[in-house]
């Protein structure tokens, strides 16, 4: 059966991610992040996207995008995906062998009020919640290390090949405290909820619309089969 082709709309924030097929570490070195970095700087280039966050692991990544035009988030996603696992297999004499990814991208709408900090929040914190450093500034390959800490030292110039976009909601001033921060566990369930489901991520009402505009009912609906009425 064919996979039921994604809607999406311009001028709403996404939340997208991806993972490594058998939870392969595709990240070791760090020509690995860079590779990719540039295959993110070549796709903002392609298509009519913005990226506003991003943090790279060690066998996925998540981001934060705004794109500019309906079909922007499926092309842009489709051709990084694509474009990183050709290189990828290159790069390391694997081609043939095998999917890179496990699966296509997954990715949620995002309402475009404190709920967006949250999203921002949880996708710079990911090296905190893994354990690997103390504070987000310690991981260089996310957009935490790439926008804030210049803003914060401005001798500080980061090595990127793209231009990260300052989003719909601009960061508050103290947001290296908010990130370092843990997220309290119920927003941080909702936003795993969401990346499971493809749910939209937001307030009741503006969850229901945008389900409605984006065809993802089936995501707000309770998974299970139905009680039988004795």
């Amino acid at each position: 059966m064919p996979k039921k082709k994604r809607i999406t709309k311009a001028g709403i924030a996404y939340h997208a991610l991806n993972r490594a097929n058998g939870k392969l570490r595709i990240f070791k070195k760090d020509l690995d992040f860079i590779a990719f970095e540039n295959v993110l700087a070549e796709g903002i280039e392609r298509f009519d996207i913005r990226l506003s966050g991003y943090c790279i692991m060690s066998n996925h990544w998540h981001m934060l995008l705004w794109p500019a035009n309906d079909n922007a988030l499926p092309e842009f996603m489709h051709w990084v995906t694509l474009t990183h696992a050709k290189r990828w297999h290159t790069a390391h004499g694997t081609t043939g062998i095998g999917h890179l990814y496990q699966n296509r991208y997954k990715s949620f709408p995002i309402q475009s009020n404190w709920r967006y900090l949250k999203a921002m929040q949880y996708i710079e914190a990911n090296p905190l919640r893994a354990g690997i450093v103390k504070t987000a500034a310690d991981w260089q390959w996310s957009s935490f290390v790439h926008s804030f800490v210049h803003r914060i030292d401005p001798e500080f110039r980061p090595s990127k090949p793209f231009t990260l976009n300052p989003g719909p909601v601009p960061l508050p001033k103290n947001w290296a405290e908010i990130v370092n921060k843990p997220i309290p566990k119920e927003q941080c369930d909702e936003l795993v909820n969401c990346i499971k489901r493809g749910c939209p991520y937001g307030e009741e009402d503006w969850k229901i619309k945008t389900a409605e505009e984006l065809d993802l009912e089936s995501t707000l609906k309770k998974r299970g089969r139905p009680k039988k009425w004795k």
